[in-house]
């Protein structure tokens, strides 16, 4: 490096150093050759063995992650000025890739995919909920959220509180506490939105995540489209997204399943709201037991079945028996569906590769004795962008089907 640097130096080995050119803004412990001096979470420079300059991160002494990146401009200076910059430029391109209306519920930072890395902030109408999972956005939300309220503040954005979820056990793996509250703001901790025309009640202090999963608005809407007269399953529902979404399209039966009763209730309180109730069931159940139950019925009760589950592998050391499970309900499932059914499959695990999710797919399709015919293969909504560079922003795949 040819200019002076204030920040202290982070050594990279040779394959580290090829990683981080390639894109990537994570630098491993195993990848640093020379330890920086600083504190946990404080700003240092990485560099190259020959000192060239790779990037400029937080520093993570608990994590094997010992560096993320936040910048490669040796120019930034990290003011906050920088920190309203990038805000300003996640929320723009939400601006950009959303329809108006889904503004009001949406993802507003993805963390890396928004150069805020460890970093989640979701938007339920006039709540943001925040997720800190980095010890660097740890040392600097004091500065940044009240920087974000700035940004929506300025676009005529009215929010009225800030909450924390920061209750998850990986926050240990940066030396962070759980727990979770009001950052600013107050009041009530429930809300509601409206997503695809369907209102939502939303508890952001003690719903799944932030309170409510919003990656797959856009699928939800595919499945809408495709629900008319429809006798429809709704597997794993939860709250009932996809349930609601294809009665509102105008589906003959939707019947919702979880196994969770406290879920399936707001399921329920959901359809009241929308005014579905009357054509919708709510069942609590385990759908590896419900499924097979069905098939010793005989028939073929439903011409639409969804499966949603949730993520059944977060490391790839589960992987594989997290395809088995992946292959027993969707197999299932396709036993259920009559010729000319349809069939909408997800995995939310960034360890259950697209690649080899569809391998099940095709496996679980040839023990079914069926063919399946494909209508679409979809995302996460592009409020969670992915980074092609950054293969853990891509986790979600979703799939429609005709089976034939």
């Amino acid at each position: 490096m040819k200019t002076e640097r204030s920040y202290p130096r982070a050594v990279v080995s040779a394959k580290g150093s090829r990683w981080v050119q390639g894109g990537h803004p994570w630098i491993y412990a195993a990848e640093i050759r020379q330890e920086p001096e600083g504190e946990n979470g404080a700003l240092v420079d990485a560099v190259t063995e020959k000192g060239a300059y790779l990037g400029t991160g937080f520093l993570s002494r608990e994590s094997k992650i010992r560096v993320r990146l936040v910048s490669r401009n040796a120019n930034d200076r990290f003011d906050a000025a920088f920190w309203k910059r990038r805000l300003q430029y996640a929320w723009n391109y939400r601006k950009s890739v959303l329809r108006p209306e889904d503004l009001s519920c949406c993802r507003i930072v993805f963390g890396e995919a928004d150069g805020l890395p460890g970093l989640t902030i979701d938007r339920f109408s006039d709540l943001l909920v925040t997720q800190t999972l980095s010890v660097g956005i740890e040392r600097r939300k004091e500065e940044i959220f009240p920087l974000l309220l700035e940004v929506l503040a300025e676009d005529g954005q009215e929010i009225r509180g800030i909450y924390e979820r920061n209750d998850v056990p990986i926050r240990a793996l940066e030396g962070l506490d759980q727990g979770k509250g009001w950052f600013c703001g107050g009041g009530s901790t429930q809300t509601e939105i409206c997503e695809n025309g369907v209102y939502y009640a939303v508890d952001v202090e003690n719903g799944q995540k932030t309170g409510f999963f919003l990656d797959q608005k856009y699928n939800r809407l595919a499945v809408a489209r495709l629900a008319r007269g429809k006798r429809v399953l709704d597997c794993f529902t939860h709250t009932g997204s996809f349930a609601l979404n294809a009665a509102l399209g105008g589906a003959e039966r939707v019947t919702a399943v979880d196994v969770s009763a406290a879920a399936i209730e707001l399921a329920r309180q959901n359809a009241q709201r929308n005014g579905l109730d009357g054509r919708m069931d709510f069942v609590t159940a385990d759908v590896f037991e419900l499924l097979p139950a069905l098939a010793e019925r005989g028939g073929a009760p439903y011409d639409f079945i969804i499966l949603d589950p949730p993520a059944f592998t977060k490391s790839r050391k589960t992987a594989d028996s997290a395809e088995r499970g992946y292959k027993e309900i969707n197999q299932r499932a396709l036993r259920l569906l009559p010729r000319g059914g349809y069939f909408a499959t997800a995995s939310c695990s960034h360890f259950m590769p697209g690649e080899r999710f569809e391998r099940m797919l095709r496996a679980a399709a040839l023990d079914a004795g069926v063919e399946l015919r494909q209508i679409e293969a979809r995302q996460q909504a592009p409020d969670h962008p992915i980074l092609w560079n950054v293969p853990e922003t891509d986790y979600l795949k979703f799939y429609l089907f005709q089976v034939v």
